[in-house]
C-alpha cells in the first residue's frame, strides 16, 4: 500500500524525542525491501536502527548530535561500504529546532533545523540525499521522510522539491504517511480556512550504476526541461490572452506586462523568439514576424 498510517510508535527510540517517526514504518518499509545493510545518517534517538536491529539487519545510525555532519562527512567513508539502504528523517526546516534545544547547548552552523531560508534547506538537503546516494550500492535504495510546512499563511513544499532536485529516472515510490500524536493537534488556532497538514512523504530513489558526472547531468537536463518548458508556457499565455495570434511587437508588450522572468532576464526577447522557433509543435508562423499557436 502506498498509504501508511500507524498510530502507535511502538518499543523503540524515545518517545520523549521531538518529531520522531513510529518504529512501524521502518519495519514495514524492511519488510518490503528487504535490505541486508542500512544506514540512517540521522539517526535522532535511535528508532529505526532499533527496528533494524531486531529484524537482524546489519545497521548503522549517525547524526550531527554524534559527530557525524552529513553535510561535511561522506556516509559511505564513515561505514566503510556500500549498503543496501539508506534512509534519512530530517528536520523540517525550522518547524522543531534540533540544537541548543532538542540536543546540545549551542546552534550548530549544520544543524537543518537552522537553516538560514527554505532555499538554504533545500539545497543542504540536497547535498544530504547526493552523500546518501553515494553510499548506496547500485540497485539499492535512498530515500527520506520528509513533511510540508505552512508558517505565516505561506505553505513550503519540502518534499517536492527533493523530488526536482534529485534524478527522476531513480525515482521509485512517494508513499504518503499519516501523521499522529503531534504536538500541533493539541494547539488552538482560531479558524482556518485550510486544512491542517497531518501527513508526512517516504520519498525513495533506486541508484542506478550511474557516475557523479552523469548524475550532475541528469539533474542539470531536468532543471533546463523544466525552465525550456516554463518560458514555453509563458509564451503560449500570453498569445492566448492575444487571441491566439499575434506580431512580435504584441507578443513582446504583453510578456514584458505580465511576467517576472522578462524583468530578471534582460535577454528576454531572445529567449521569446528562441521559444517560438524551436518548437513547432507549439508555435506556427503566420508571416514575417507574426505567430499563431500551432
Amino acid at each position: 500500500m502506498s498509504i501508511l498510517s500507524y498510530p502507535d510508535r511502538g518499543p523503540w527510540g524515545k518517545s520523549s524525542w521531538r518529531g520522531n517517526c513510529s518504529g512501524y514504518i521502518y519495519k514495514d518499509l524492511f519488510e518490503r525491501l528487504k535490505p541486508k545493510t542500512f544506514v540512517d545518517p540521522m539517526v535522532g534517538s535511535g528508532t529505526s536502527v532499533e527496528v533494524a536491529q531486531e529484524m537482524g539487519i546489519e545497521s548503522y545510525g549517525l547524526d550531527l548530535h554524534q559527530g557525524f555532519n552529513i553535510l561535511r562527512h561522506s556516509i559511505l567513508e564513515r561505514v566503510g561500504k556500500p549498503v543496501d539502504m539508506v534512509l534519512s528523517h530530517p528536520p523540517y526546516g525550522g518547524m522543531i529546532v534540533y540544537s541548543g534545544e532538542v540536543w546540545g547547548d549551542t546552534a550548530h552552523p549544520d544543524d537543518l533545523s537552522r537553516c538560514v531560508d527554505d532555499e538554504d534547506f533545500h539545497t543542504k538537503l540536497q547535498l544530504a540525499l547526493m552523500n546518501q546516494r553515494e553510499a548506496t550500492r547500485p540497485g539499492g535504495y535512498y530515500g527520506t521522510i520528509i513533511g510540508d510546512l505552512r508558517k505565516d499563511g505561506r505553505y513550503c513544499s519540502y518534499q517536492a522539491e527533493a523530488l526536482a532536485r534529485m534524478p527522476s529516472s531513480e525515482l521509485v515510490a512517494v508513499l504518503i504517511k499519516a501523521q499522529h500524536n503531534t504536538l500541533s493537534e493539541r494547539k488552538s488556532y482560531g479558524r482556518m480556512a485550510l486544512p491542517f497538514i497531518n501527513h508526512e512523504f517516504v520519498l525513495l530513489w533506486e541508484r542506478k550504476n550511474m557516475a557523479m558526472f552523469s548524475f550532475l547531468k541528469t539533474v542539470a537536463n531536468q532543471a533546463q526541461a523544466r525552465l525550456t518548458g516554463t518560458w514555453r508556457n509563458v509564451v503560449k499565455q500570453c498569445l492566448m490572452g492575444l487571441g491566439g495570434t499575434a506580431n512580435l511587437a504584441r507578443l513582446y508588450s504583453e510578456v514584458e506586462s505580465k511576467c517576472d522572468k522578462a524583468a530578471a532576464n534582460p535577454h528576454w526577447k531572445e529567449k521569446v523568439r528562441q521559444v517560438l522557433n524551436t518548437q513547432p509543435a507549439h508555435f506556427k508562423p503566420v508571416e514575417r514576424g507574426v505567430w499563431t499557436l500551432a
